[in-house]
């Protein structure tokens, strides 16, 4: 949460475009974690730290239930809660929110927050799988991974659209894409193409709609 609202802080204070901003500090934080424990993995002894990533609770695992826990917590925020729809119209217009009252400063910072509290839980998940801690652990490369996800599953790149069931599709679609690949035997530098080419895929499919659509 405190690297996430240290990106909040730096784009709007900055102001530094947020791409630019969150890019940079990934690079910072992961030298930062190498820094502190000299570039080596710490093992985990704790069996409930395991139970985590690897327990089961009526057949399905823990993560799944997390996983389902926080699509429901994140559906009822962002339709139920005003500070949810507040956030909606942030994305899509900022400056019409900023005139009807909405303290945009503090909701940006507020979501980078949030936004990094949900990437210390994936963390957790990930460590209690591997049973240590490791500056990069499989994560690297997860950052392309989400935005070609969060596009694919509907989600605007200018903001104010998109749902998190539909970027649960598109995490299913790229989950579905990866497994497949690797059933297959498609060589690691095969995959990273297809997944940059759906990325960029992606992106023009959007923009040409949105262009139809007059926005």
């Amino acid at each position: 949460m405190l690297a996430g609202a240290v990106n909040g802080l730096i784009i709007v204070y900055g102001p530094v475009n947020a791409v630019i901003a969150t890019l940079g500090t990934m690079s910072a934080f992961r030298g930062l974690a190498y820094l502190m424990n000299n570039g080596n993995s710490i093992p985990i002894t704790g069996d409930s730290l395991r139970a985590l990533g690897i327990g089961t609770l009526s057949g399905l695992p823990f993560a799944i239930w997390l996983l389902i826990a926080a699509m429901a917590a994140f559906i009822v925020f962002t339709r139920e809660t005003v500070v949810g729809r507040n956030i909606y119209a942030l994305g899509g217009n900022p400056t019409v929110a900023r005139l009807a009252g909405i303290p945009i400063r503090r909701y940006q910072i507020s979501i980078y927050a949030m936004s990094g509290f949900a990437a210390a839980v994936a963390g957790l998940v990930l460590a209690s799988r591997t049973m240590s801690g490791q500056p990069a652990s499989g994560s690297q490369g997860l950052e392309l991974e989400a935005i070609t996800a969060a596009i694919l599953g509907g989600c605007a790149l200018q903001g104010g659209k998109g749902t998190i069931i539909g970027a649960m599709l598109g995490v299913l679609i790229i989950g579905v894409l990866n497994n497949g690949m690797i059933l297959t035997s498609v060589p690691t530098f095969y995959q990273l193409l297809a997944k940059g080419a759906l990325l960029i895929l992606a992106v023009i499919v959007q923009e040409r709609q949105r262009a139809r659509s007059g926005e």
